[in-house]
């Protein structure tokens, strides 16, 4: 209960709604929240998104909340609140503290460690400092649960302990990151230690139990685990290199944080800040965010590591001798490319060339930290005598005076020597309240006395940490500026925008828009309110749509813009094929696309926070195209340079058709419509005069399938990044459906075992080539008419000759007659 007081307490500037959790909490996760909820309440799958990079597969994606408690909140909530997600994120923080009290109370370690220990896990370090990384929270959180599941586990060598540890570790993983990643190397290091201190019965106890929590583990993260991987290895990021990572390190000098609360002047809004990752420093050495670097949890924790951890040598004993271990091992970790170590865990631990930020690792830091405090609290509440001796409190000087240089240290060689004074003060203050304690608690072992003891541990550390790692510019603002988030917005922009993409039922459009650098929390918005953004917010972005279209994480300010060669400008052939219709931009366009021209785009509208113009040439989402021709994607990503041909007369596809069809442009008048457009289903109806492609300009991904009348049949890659499917001439219905387990699947398959390339010697002969056009009289294609691509291109592309292949699908059947 006294736990949950302080939560309340600590938590009510959030629970109340007068502030809310910022940056990435808002930008990114709430977006992932309303998305979730919008597609549960509409009857929809939120397996993939089309409002964002084109469309992206967000059941792979690792920061998608799918597959964690978040989607129990969309589903009872249409429309999730700042306030509901801001409760929903700190409720992680009470379920860790909760578990880790619970590791007290299985090894019968005294109540008052366990308290200290959930509310310094809680609100402390990172916990407090990093909540808006709300993945890492649930991490975080889920990672404290697995522990104490597990340490009960080898305690009890009970297989319920085993199948529930394994669930709660799969919980800890199935939405990877780098919390999550060494957390399981930490519950690995226990079970171990478990095996090196019991030797074989420890062993042999554990083994059965350990194979339980195995098998579900894998249960549950194994298929959401290879569709990340498969997502991640055809991202941007597939991996981060030693050089990249080693720039999300943490600096030796923020190591200070953890005993000088605001060093740097994180917190004080009075204060620039001045520590590593500041223009003060050597920014190009690191690259972190000023609280990514704030480590405080607490002075009276800090001192119990100290006197009697150090100065009595308790850290080491052996009931907690493997999270010391682990405890120095994360410390190490996170210091990153400051010793030799980092670059042997980058290369031998599996999963840690994935993430670019050692510092990730304060998370872990805070949560050891927090046990081991405890415990030692609860050596001082069952040592038969305690007193403070001389050597304690020569430990307890000794190390404040070495810190206390250190801090002047760092100040005079960065000239902040005034800016120090204050926090080394407060810190000094803290730290003799902390100490009092230690001497107090001699005289507070019998009646009342531990109760009240427990009370003033409690009262002391939540206001240390309450005020030290309290609401601040990282972590709490105004609700207000995230206001473009509300689904209820009154937004002039988001208004305008809603307004030009809404089309009628069926319409073949569906126009995307591009939100230009209008600030930190817009580039997501597109997931609350339904309409397609070009771009979008998230480190893992599908390369292919990103070398075309150029991306970045962000689009918080039109300098992040990247044009390609592809994309080189708004007035260009990709800009037309995405539909890209609209865009919104706080400066005047020209000010960002320099090669514009009078007339490229139209000025709609003048907004509060800008200007948006229109592209009138942008085509519909769907179209039907009579010809196709074959083209080297790659090499015009590269180049820029596009075939001249009409995209209404021709599709340019990077392999032949399954039935084949003269190669060149054919115009074709079609009737087509868009009956049906969700997150993982779109159906089109379509009546055309002669056989064609229906091409739909979304971005092609292998897990989609698609049916042409209710026949499966081949989804080409068309257009460079978009999809079409071949049609015989009539009417027909064409479905597009993500499969994502079956798509998963058929990509494992063939990269384990790939599809062996023919060779030259077994195709079948080039039907006879034909000079004269292929005129399209509204009737079918008769099969003697049809013809492969011209032997110049064969040549050109060294492909040598093909014809079509037998024993296809009966839609190509169907094609062909």
């Amino acid at each position: 209960m006294a736990f949950i007081c302080v939560w309340v307490l600590l938590c009510w500037p959030w629970l109340s709604g007068a502030v809310t959790i910022p940056f990435d909490a808002k930008a990114h996760f709430q977006a992932q929240i309303q998305f979730l909820a919008r597609a549960l309440h509409s009857g929809q799958s939120p397996f993939w998104t089309h409002n964002v990079f084109g469309g992206s597969p967000q059941v792979a994606d690792p920061q998608s909340l799918i597959f964690s408690p978040a989607i129990l909140l969309a589903a009872l909530v249409p429309s999730p609140s700042f306030r509901a997600v801001d409760a929903y994120v700190l409720a992680h923080l009470l379920a860790g503290g909760l578990a880790v009290m619970m590791i007290f109370r299985d090894r019968n370690w005294h109540p008052a460690g366990g308290l200290l220990a959930a509310i310094v896990f809680a609100f402390g370090a990172s916990a407090a400092w990093r909540v808006q990384h709300v993945g890492q929270i649930a991490s975080l959180a889920f990672f404290a649960i697995a522990l104490w599941l597990t340490l009960r586990m080898l305690q009890r060598g009970s297989l319920v302990a085993g199948a529930v540890a394994g669930f709660a570790a799969g919980l800890m993983m199935v939405e990877p990151d780098q919390v999550a990643l060494l957390g399981a190397y930490i519950l690995i290091g226990v079970v171990v230690a478990h095996w090196l201190s019991g030797g074989w019965p420890a062993l042999r106890a554990s083994l059965l139990p350990g194979a339980v929590a195995t098998v579900v583990g894998l249960g549950v993260v194994a298929l959401p685990l290879l569709w990340t991987w498969l997502f991640a290895e055809a991202t941007t990021r597939p991996a981060v290199d030693l050089v990249e990572a080693g720039r999300g390190s943490l600096h030796p000098a923020s190591l200070l944080t953890a005993f000088v609360a605001d060093l740097f002047g994180a917190q004080d809004p009075q204060v620039d800040f001045w520590g590593p990752y500041s223009p003060s420093w050597n920014a190009k050495e690191l690259f972190l965010s000023q609280n990514m670097g704030q480590v405080y949890f607490g002075a009276l924790p800090a001192l119990l590591l100290i006197v009697p951890g150090l100065s009595r040598g308790w850290l080491w004993d052996r009931g907690i001798r493997s999270l010391t271990i682990l405890f120095a091992l994360m410390v190490l970790f996170a210091i990153g490319r400051y010793t030799p170590a980092f670059s042997l865990f980058y290369h031998y631990l599996p999963g840690v060339s994935a993430f670019r930020r050692p510092a990730d690792a304060t998370f872990l830091i805070g949560a050891l930290g927090a046990v081991l405090a405890g415990y030692m609290l609860h050596r001082l509440f069952t040592e038969a005598e305690f007193r403070l001796t001389r050597r304690d409190l020569v430990w307890a000087g000794g190390a404040f005076a070495a810190l206390a240089a250190l801090v002047l240290l760092v100040s005079v060689e960065n000239g902040r020597v005034a800016l120090v004074i204050k926090p080394l003060a407060f810190a000094a203050l803290w730290f003799a309240a902390a100490l009092a304690i230690l001497r107090a608690l001699r005289s507070m072992r019998a009646g009342l006395g531990p109760l009240m003891a427990v009370a003033l541990v409690t009262g002391v550390v939540a206001a240390d940490l309450g005020v030290n790692n309290g609401p601040n510019e990282s972590t709490a603002l105004a609700p207000e500026i995230y206001d473009v988030l509300r689904p209820e917005t009154h937004n002039e922009t988001v208004q305008v925008l809603k307004r030009l993409t809404a089309q009628p039922a069926g319409s073949a459009r569906r126009d995307r828009v591009e939100l230009l650098g209008l600030g930190f929390e817009w580039p997501n918005a597109g997931m609350v309110h339904g309409f397609d953004h070009t771009l979008g917010y998230n480190p893992l972005r599908l390369a292919d749509f990103s070398d075309a279209v150029g991306t970045r994480d962000t689009i918080a300010g039109p300098d992040q813009r990247k044009f390609t060669p592809l994309f080189p400008s708004y007035r260009c052939r990709l800009a037309d094929l995405l539909g890209l219709r609209y865009i919104a931009s706080p400066l005047p366009i020209e000010q960002v696309d320099h090669a514009l021209r009078d007339g490229d785009l139209r000025l709609l509208a003048r907004t509060k926070e800008g200007y948006v113009y229109e592209n009138p040439r942008a085509l519909p989402r769907v179209q039907f195209v009579g010809g196709w021709e074959l083209a080297d994607f790659e090499a015009m990503k590269q180049s820029g340079r596009w075939p001249e041909v009409d995209p209404q007369q021709s599709v340019l596809l990077d392999a032949e058709p399954p039935v084949a069809m003269a190669e060149g442009p054919t115009l074709a008048k079609a009737e087509i419509r868009l009956s049906r457009y969700e997150n993982t289903q779109v159906e089109i109806e379509v009546t055309a005069p002669i056989a064609g492609f229906v091409v739909l300009n979304d971005i092609w991904h292998p897990w989609w399938r698609a049916e042409v009348d209710g026949v499966e049949t081949e989804i080409l890659k068309a257009n460079v990044l978009f999809r079409a499917v071949q049609v015989p001439a009539g009417t027909h219905k064409v479905r597009f459906s993500f499969r994502p387990i079956e798509g998963a699947f058929a990509e494992l398959r063939e990269r384990v075992s790939p599809a062996p390339a023919a060779e030259d010697d077994d195709l079948l002969p080039l039907p006879p080539l034909k000079d004269e056009p292929l005129v399209a009289d509204g009737g079918s294609l008769l099969p003697s008419m049809l013809a492969g691509p011209s032997q110049q291109v064969r040549d050109t592309l060294r492909i040598g000759p093909a014809a079509p292949v037998a024993g296809r699908e009966t839609v190509s059947s169907a094609l062909a007659h």
